[in-house]
C-alpha cells in the first residue's frame, strides 16, 4: 500500500534491541519477531520517575534478553512504573505476565482486550478443534491447508507469559495521566475487539497501535469462534471516527512500521484499500465461490501457515461485510459447504 503522502522524521528504523527518542519523553524500542512482519514497536513514555512500557513484544528468550538489557543499562537508572497493552495479540502482550510477576508492574488494559487475551488459545483442546477444522471445511478448505492453518493456536500458548488475575481497565473516552501529560484513551474495533489508543492533545502524540499503519492494513480476520462476525464493518467505522477526532498534524506512533506524518491520508488510504478489495471479491462471485477459492484472488502469493491463517480470515471478513450489506449472498449446500454469490 503507498504511503506517498507521509512524512516519516525518522526514516531509517533503529535496529532490533535498540531505542532513539522519538519525540520529547517518548523512546522508541524496536523488537523482533518471527514472523513475516519481523519487528514490533514498543514506546516508553516518560512517567515521572520512570517510564509506563506500551506493549512488549513477544514471549521468546531474545525478547526477554532485550528488556532485561534495557532496564539494566538503557534507561539512566530510572525504572519501569507501569505496562499499558494496547490488545491481546501476543506480539504486544507475549510478556506481561513475567512483567507483572517478575518486575511487579501494574495491568492497564480495556476489559474487552483482557477478556480476549484470557480466552485465547483455546484450540488446542479436541473439542476446540475439532469445531475449527469443522468450520474450514464449511468454507472450502483442504484437510491438509486445515491442519497447516490450525497450528497457529497452540503456537498463541508458546509466545505468551499469561495476564495476571488483575488489571487496571482502559476505558474510551476517559484520560489517562502519564508523567506531565494527559492522554485521551481511545479504542477501535476490527483488528482487535477493542484495541487502545493514546492521544495526547496538547503535544499532538497519537500512539495508534495497530489500528493505523503506514504502509501495510492491520489484519482484519474473522475467526472460527465467531464465524459470522462483522469485524470489517468495526474497522471501517472506526477510521472516520479518528478522523473526526484526530488532527491531521499528529505524530502518528504506531506498533508496526515506521511513525509518521498525514494521518488523514492514511486514513483514506486505508478506506480506499478495504473498498478495492470488496470490488475484487465482488467481481469474483458472479458464480457461488467458497471462502477458500476466493483466497487466492486476494493473496496470490505463495503463503506460509502463519500468514495462511491470517489471509484466510482477512478474505471472510470482507466476504461477511459483504453479506451483511447485501451485496452478497450466502448459501449452504448439501454437504455443509458454504458459498457466496453476487446478489
Amino acid at each position: 500500500m503507498q504511503a506517498s503522502n507521509l512524512i516519516f522524521p525518522q526514516p531509517v528504523p533503529p535496529h532490533a534491541g535498540e531505542m532513539v527518542e522519538i519525540a520529547p519523553g517518548i523512546r522508541w524500542l524496536r523488537l523482533a519477531l518471527p514472523f513475516a512482519l519481523d519487528h514490533v514497536n514498543i514506546y516508553l513514555i516518560d512517567d515521572g520517575d520512570g517510564w509506563a512500557v506500551l506493549d512488549t513484544g513477544v514471549a521468546d528468550l531474545r525478547t526477554r534478553t532485550v528488556w532485561q538489557e534495557t532496564i539494566a543499562s538503557k534507561l539512566g537508572g530510572r525504572k519501569l512504573t507501569r505496562l499499558i497493552l494496547t490488545h491481546f495479540h501476543p506480539d504486544h502482550l507475549g510478556l506481561a505476565g513475567w512483567m507483572t510477576g517478575e518486575l511487579g508492574l501494574e495491568m492497564w488494559m480495556t476489559p474487552g482486550e483482557y477478556a480476549a487475551g484470557r480466552n485465547a488459545g483455546r484450540i488446542h483442546s479436541e473439542e476446540g478443534r475439532n469445531a475449527h477444522r469443522a468450520f474450514f471445511t464449511s468454507h472450502g478448505m483442504a484437510p491438509a491447508t486445515i491442519e497447516a492453518a490450525m497450528g497457529r493456536g497452540t503456537a498463541y500458548l508458546k509466545m505468551t507469559t499469561g495476564l495476571p488475575e488483575q488489571f487496571r481497565p482502559l476505558v474510551a473516552g476517559e484520560t489517562l495521566r502519564i508523567g506531565g501529560r494527559n492522554f485521551e484513551i481511545l479504542t477501535g474495533g476490527g483488528h482487535a475487539p477493542e484495541q487502545a489508543m493514546l492521544f495526547c492533545r496538547a503535544d499532538s502524540l497519537f500512539l495508534a497501535a495497530d489500528q493505523i499503519l503506514a504502509r501495510i492494513s492491520p489484519n482484519i480476520g474473522v475467526w472460527p469462534t465467531e464465524p459470522v462476525s462483522d469485524p470489517l464493518a468495526a474497522y471501517l467505522t472506526s477510521l472516520p471516527a479518528l478522523r473526526r477526532q484526530i488532527p491531521d498534524h499528529v505524530l502518528a506512533l504506531p506498533a508496526h512500521n515506521l511513525p509518521f506524518y498525514g494521518l488523514h491520508h492514511r486514513i483514506d488510504a486505508l478506506l480506499a484499500h478495504h473498498e478495492a478489495r470488496c470490488e475484487d471479491i465482488v467481481a469474483a462471485c458472479t458464480t457461488p465461490q467458497t471462502t477458500s477459492d476466493v483466497l487466492p484472488i486476494l493473496f496470490p502469493r505463495l503463503l506460509d501457515a502463519h500468514q495462511l491463517g491470517f489471509a484466510f480470515g482477512e478474505v471472510l471478513a470482507h466476504i461477511n461485510y459483504l453479506v451483511g450489506i447485501k451485496t452478497l449472498t450466502r448459501h449452504t449446500d448439501a454437504n455443509g459447504v458454504i458459498r457466496v454469490i453476487r446478489a
